[in-house]
């Protein structure tokens, strides 16, 4: 499944991954994924989006994990009912694999926590898994 949907304190994060045909060289071993990310704040108090942490496993089990602050260079500041969009891609050694992780937020009180982003699958639309 090239999507995920998960809450965690509030936060919620819609994730879709697609295939990009144009950057990818599977010739020369390189598939390259965009995917789409809605965080949405469905709980009861404003939260901000402090980092990131990616972990990335393609098809051969081999693992990346990639951390960082904010989110494409912002560190959103989500109001109750609100939600920060973005797109962003990540290159593969190898025709599909999968993505998860988490975002590291605080809450209107400055208390952090982890909101999960569930496992979605990146696959090119004819590799064989």
């Amino acid at each position: 499944m090239n999507e995920s949907d998960t809450t965690t304190n509030g936060v919620r994060v819609e994730v879709r991954s697609y295939y990009v045909a144009e950057r990818s060289r599977p010739y020369r071993g390189e598939w390259y994924f965009a995917y789409r990310v809605r965080i949405s704040n469905v709980g009861q108090e404003t939260v901000q989006v402090m980092s990131r942490h990616w972990i990335i496993t393609d098809a051969n089990g081999d693992v990346e994990e990639v951390r960082g602050a904010g989110v494409v260079g912002e560190q959103p500041v989500i109001a109750v009912g609100e939600s920060f969009e973005y797109t962003s891609a990540c290159p593969l050694g190898t025709s599909f694999g999968a993505m998860q992780g988490s975002y590291q937020v605080v809450n209107g009180e400055g208390d952090p926590f982890d909101a999960e982003i569930g496992a979605f699958s990146l696959t090119e639309p004819f590799a064989i898994n």
